[in-house]
């Protein structure tokens, strides 16, 4: 039987970059679908009744939500190219961070979206405690998981558009100076085609940075 794979996605959404990502790496044959979340497919609705939301991978008619189940299916579906590590100590860190990234650093990063004045200190100084965290996991590894990139790397891409955010803003919170290993980590991960394939295209990233600050200020309300 013919694998017939659907990613359902949504062009701002970094989570839906990290699923783009990860096919693309395993060089998955899919059909991408563009999703209008203001006003919902039928098929995103009938694939993922619960949250209603993106990214969603269908395959063979059968649906998986979520960007990190997502990439774990994909891994243990299809061969090509492993995301995560054959040793069980190194999956279960790498589940790990990520999971640390989605649940701490993520919602910190909103935070610094939508704040201004005393409060942006103190989230700054929040965020520069939770990037040690992962500075220091970059240690003497050019990715996360090693010489190549992995699931981790995929789940910590939130940190590169972070990185590309700052860079049209003019806020360069995430620096050469206080976190080399990150830095490097972000300028490997942009000299390939793959990943920069994969990014928000170019003339949507001012629309992404305020669509961003919308959602951020709408959480905090």
């Amino acid at each position: 039987m013919a694998e017939e794979v659907k990613f359902l996605g949504m062009w701002a959404s970094p989570f839906s970059r990290r699923v783009e990502l990860a096919l693309k790496l395993k060089g998955i044959p899919y059909e991408y679908m563009e999703e209008d979340l203001s006003n919902k497919s039928p098929l995103l609705l009938k694939y993922n009744p619960i949250h209603k939301k993106v990214p969603l991978l269908v395959h063979n008619q059968k649906s998986v939500a979520e960007s990190l189940i997502i990439l774990e299916y994909l891994d243990e579906t299809w061969e090509t190219y492993p995301l995560l590590s054959p040793d069980p100590y190194e999956r279960a860190k790498a589940r790990f961070y990520a999971k640390f990234i989605d649940e701490k650093l993520l919602p910190t990063m909103s935070k610094l979206v939508g704040s201004t004045g005393e409060g942006k200190e103190q989230t700054i100084e929040e965020f520069h405690q939770q990037l040690t965290i992962l500075e220091d996991e970059l240690k003497g590894k050019q990715f996360f998981a090693g010489r190549r990139i992995g699931y981790l790397d995929i789940a910590a891409n939130l940190l590169l558009l972070f990185h590309m955010a700052g860079e049209i803003t003019g806020e360069k919170i995430l620096t050469a100076e206080k976190f080399p290993f990150i830095h490097e980590w972000i300028e490997s991960l942009m000299k390939m085609d793959v990943v920069n394939e994969c990014l928000i295209p170019k003339e949507k990233r001012q629309d992404w940075i305020e669509l961003s600050r919308k959602a951020s200020k709408s959480a905090s309300n």
